[in-house]
């Protein structure tokens, strides 16, 4: 069966619609720009209907990416004129190089840990635009490409700077080829979560990073120099990423104590995936090492096991990697690792509890 993948942006709604209400007209103009962007390119995904472009027919799955950087050159037509393709000499735009530099490291993160061939596990070619929309505040994975904004350069900066970010709208594209989560209350939530984890494991991954020496920081670098913030979300503290008087203050929670309950931002999906996102963090730095190896290792074995639910609540996500720890690993380490992070989080896998996913409208972040 098609199924139309949701439209998934970095920077979630409802800080844009802070941001849109802000003083300075220049914020504000900005962002009512991104949320214009966001809404047509939404309407054009309902518009669609195939999951993602098709693989070639006979096409053998490479070990190398397919990449092709376009620029759109401030225009809101995708995908642009071509700037560099696979195999080319860097240019002289930065912004298209590190869009380049950052799918290949994507590809490389799921292909040396995972053994994955790309976003689909067949090859699927790489193309992203960059330099999309006036000011645009926002990257996002529209289904069949990457999309990089500049940002205003006062809240947000060039949404190439961050490589998690890259990681993160690529890994929306392997949900949407595996389990293909919902994008509404939990499932949703986890299907943030999972681009959070390895958008955060492809950052470090290419720097080399264990677990212990990673930040856990998604976004950083790309708040810009006078906003009171150091990233857009922490898995290692959720809420604590920024607090900023035009911003606001990072309202996701770290554990089910403190879930949102909103029907804004398709049921707090930008917000409560600060949960999933710390359970992740305890697991990884309870077993050490990279970060990739083993508690990676489990969160891929559940996203493209088959036995993820579109409609999986939180404990229904942490009852498999329980399960997928006990089948890779044995009673040992990493299972009890897992016990003790879900439970740290309020999360109790398998058990079903009144899902707290409807809410009204009227919420202040």
């Amino acid at each position: 069966m098609d199924v139309i993948p949701a439209f998934c942006t970095f920077v979630p709604p409802h800080i844009l619609d802070k941001l849109a209400r802000a003083d300075d007209p220049a914020i504000a103009d900005s962002a009512a720009r991104t949320l214009e962007h966001d809404a047509l390119q939404r309407t054009r995904r309902r518009l669609t209907t195939v999951m993602g472009a098709a693989p070639v027919p006979g096409a053998a799955a490479s070990d190398r990416p397919e990449r092709t950087i376009s620029d759109a050159r401030h225009r809101g037509e995708l995908p642009g004129r071509k700037v560099r393709g696979e195999g080319d000499k860097p240019g002289k735009d930065q912004t298209a190089n590190r869009a380049y530099a950052g799918l290949g490291a994507t590809f490389e993160l799921f292909r040396t840990a995972f053994g994955r061939r790309s976003i689909d596990d067949a090859g699927l070619p790489l193309n992203a635009s960059v330099h999309y929309g006036r000011d645009y505040s926002n990257a996002f994975w529209d289904g069949e490409r990457m999309v990089f904004g500049d940002g205003d350069g006062e809240i947000f900066l060039d949404f190439t700077v961050a490589l998690d970010v890259i990681g993160h709208e690529l890994a929306h594209g392997v949900t949407q080829y595996t389990a293909n989560l919902s994008y509404f209350g939990q499932p949703g939530a986890l299907n943030e979560s999972m681009s959070d984890v390895f958008g955060s494991l492809v950052k470090q991954y290419t720097l080399g990073q264990s677990a212990e020496e990673a930040d856990w920081l998604i976004g950083a670098g790309l708040l810009g120099p006078n906003v009171s913030g150091i990233a857009l979300r922490s898995m290692k503290a959720p809420g604590t990423a920024y607090d900023d008087e035009v911003l606001g203050r990072d309202p996701q929670p770290a554990s089910m104590e403190d879930y949102v309950r909103t029907g804004r931002d398709n049921g707090g999906v930008h917000i409560n995936s600060g949960i999933p996102n710390h359970a992740f963090y305890l697991v990884a730095t309870a077993l050490g090492g990279n970060a990739w190896e083993r508690a990676g290792q489990i969160w891929y074995d559940v996203l493209t096991g088959g036995e993820l639910a579109v409609s999986a609540s939180f404990a229904d996500f942490a009852q498999l990697t329980v399960a997928a720890a006990r089948s890779r690993y044995g009673e040992g380490q990493e299972r009890q690792a897992l016990l003790k992070a879900w439970s740290d989080v309020g999360v109790t896998p398998g058990h079903t509890s009144p899902g707290p996913d409807i809410g009204g409208d009227d919420d202040e972040w």
